[in-house]
């Protein structure tokens, strides 16, 4: 299906709700974006948003690195990850301090494979090129959140939903958000798998009773019934996902996985402001 300048990525399965849909495009328009906020599309993807060579750059540095993973007892099975996730450093509905901290050795690492341009820079160029004011990192009590994380999912993610109204107490920027994206930039895929699938649920109460213990993930049987999308990765595609619908990531066959990843807040006053 063709609309204007973009395509429509349909779900093998029967559509039943027009706006659940992924949209590909070769850039991230302002109607783009304004769309995902508002829900009418689930997904928007960007083919060839980093060039080859720059992939190629950035994934020869990372593979002589040693890769870090999120908290082991509240993630699993393991993913591995190249930089400071902010959600292995919340407390009590906050942030904890030992994030800055972690923050400082993070920016060490990422200088220190001696790339020839900023990715996570590239990347919020790309994404903000047709918006008004571009895009910039967030900050929370004046200091500046980390930029971004190369995360590898061979095994996966469980099932399970982002929503930083919901996981922080108060507004975790200093900016209110009033609309939240995740995004992917895949740098290495595998041959088969790593697909990552949407459903069309949003969390509810009731949804707890699938909460796994003590994990951020939930039972797979919590979106039984509900209508899907899938998209398998490819290298130098990005990906701006909805994340307040359920989602995963499929185990990888073949080959490594990795995507540079950030969160994407919108603020009432139109800012694109990311953190991860």
């Amino acid at each position: 299906m063709t609309s204007g300048n973009f395509t429509q990525d349909l779900p093998p399965t029967a559509l039943h709700d027009p706006f659940f849909r992924a949209a590909s495009a070769p850039a991230f328009t302002r109607e783009l974006l304004t769309g995902l906020a508002a829900g009418k599309y689930a997904a928007v993807r960007v083919p060839g948003f980093l060039s080859g060579e720059r992939c190629a750059e950035v994934l020869a540095a990372l593979e002589g690195r040693e890769f870090d993973s999120y908290g082991k007892a509240r993630v699993q099975p393991r993913v591995m990850r190249f930089g400071v996730g902010i959600s292995d450093h919340m407390a009590a509905g906050g942030v904890a301090e030992s994030y800055w901290k972690a923050l400082e050795g993070h920016h060490e690492a990422w200088r220190g494979l001696g790339l020839s341009f900023d990715p996570f820079l590239a990347c919020r160029e790309g994404l903000g090129a047709h918006w008004p004011g571009g895009v910039a990192v967030g900050s929370r009590g004046g200091r500046e959140l980390g930029a971004g994380v190369a995360r590898e999912p061979n095994d996966g993610f469980r099932v399970h939903f982002d929503d930083s109204l919901r996981e922080y107490e108060e507004d975790l920027l200093d900016a209110p958000l009033i609309g939240q994206f995740a995004f992917n930039l895949y740098v290495s895929v595998p041959p088969s798998g790593g697909e990552t699938v949407l459903w069309r649920h949003r969390w509810q109460p009731e949804d707890e009773a699938y909460r796994l213990p003590a994990s951020y993930g939930y039972d797979e049987a919590v979106v039984r019934g509900a209508e899907s999308l899938e998209i398998a990765p490819r290298v130098g595609e990005a990906l701006l996902i909805d994340p307040r619908y359920f989602h995963a990531v499929r185990p990888s066959r073949g080959a490594r996985r990795i995507a540079l990843g950030f969160a994407v807040g919108l603020t009432a006053s139109g800012q694109l402001l990311t953190w991860a």
